[in-house]
């Protein structure tokens, strides 16, 4: 499957669920492990050498390429107790690879489930061998991921992450052009933080329109449309009016485009007298939804477009 758009970020103090679903893998093509190694140490020629355009955090000397499966999923390995290591409800994976090979004894992978970390496996290419196995599961077309629901999945607490994604992406899609957010489920997304961070008055003139578009959903006339990416091969789903496509993860597109609950009301007259309705009233947040701001940052620092003075100081400045 695509790499999870969640591994962004996380929820601090909180113990998080698998990040994979069982017999799913990912490939995360970036260095992953110790030793870790501070922006200025690097130097931001070698730092974009390894996809990183801002500082944000240590940098990885360890293998890149590793594989990610769900823990339950691990199988033939025993943990390095000496390596176990957490905060306070689990292991982090900060001592380096923790779990060992049965066969030859030797650290294989990293085992992480400790509060603030997403419950995954990471294997070290350098440590094990890829053999033939079953195929393949196919590729899952739209119409059927749409059909069985499939995109609706168990992540979508953790909203806020993609959500901060997608609007990193639709800054950098609109090129230091204001955005003009369409009424509706998008606006309440992200139009909070889009004002916070884009001009007023005059300034806003030129603004690009953002709006939704994607499978079983049409193409509303808009200058950039959040997309779905797919879940299994990470490609964006593409438009055919001419709009610029924003890529988003697929489960928060699909709540946006599909709310899983809508409650119906009848479009004119009410109930009997004397009757009360009982239907359950529609769900409102607390407070007004923020889309993470680690996540926004991580993924601007990971865009070489960051590195244009306009972005650089949305980038310092944050919203």
């Amino acid at each position: 499957m695509a790499l999870p758009i969640h591994l962004a970020d996380a929820h601090w103090e909180r113990l998080h669920p698998p990040l994979l679903e069982a017999g799913s893998y990912a490939v995360d093509p970036a260095p992953y492990g110790p030793p870790w190694r501070q922006w200025d140490e690097v130097g931001a020629h070698e730092a974009a050498e390894r996809g990183r355009f801002a500082p944000s955090g240590a940098l990885s000397d360890g293998p890149s390429g590793t594989v990610l499966l769900a823990p339950g999923d691990m199988h033939g390995t025993r943990l390095i107790l000496e390596r176990a290591g957490g905060y306070c409800m689990g292991i982090d994976g900060s001592d380096g690879p923790n779990l060992a090979c049965l066969g030859c004894d030797l650290p294989v992978a990293t085992r992480m489930d400790d509060c603030g970390c997403w419950q995954v496996v990471r294997l070290d290419p350098r440590a094990v061998v890829r053999l033939p196995g079953p195929p393949e599961r196919p590729i899952t077309g739209w119409a059927e991921l749409l059909a069985t629901g499939t995109l609706w999945h168990r992540l979508g607490e953790y909203r806020d992450i993609p959500a901060g994604v997608a609007l990193a992406q639709v800054v950098v899609a609109a090129g230091g052009a204001p955005v003009e957010v369409a009424p509706g489920p998008v606006a309440e997304l992200l139009g909070r933080a889009l004002d916070a961070l884009q001009p007023t008055g005059d300034a806003r003139d030129g603004a690009k329109r953002l709006d939704l578009a994607g499978p079983g959903y049409g193409e509303p006339r808009a200058d950039l449309v959040l997309v779905p990416v797919h879940p299994q091969t990470g490609e964006m789903w593409q438009p055919r009016a001419g709009a610029v496509p924003v890529p988003m993860d697929a489960a928060l597109w699909a709540e946006l485009a599909f709310p899983p609950h809508r409650t119906r009301l009848p479009a004119v007259g009410g109930l009997p007298a004397g009757v009360e309705r009982d239907d359950p009233l529609p769900p409102h947040p607390q407070c007004p939804f923020r889309p993470a701001r680690d996540a926004f940052r991580y993924t601007l620092a990971r865009m070489p477009a960051v590195g244009e003075p306009w972005l650089r100081a949305i980038y310092d400045r944050g919203w």
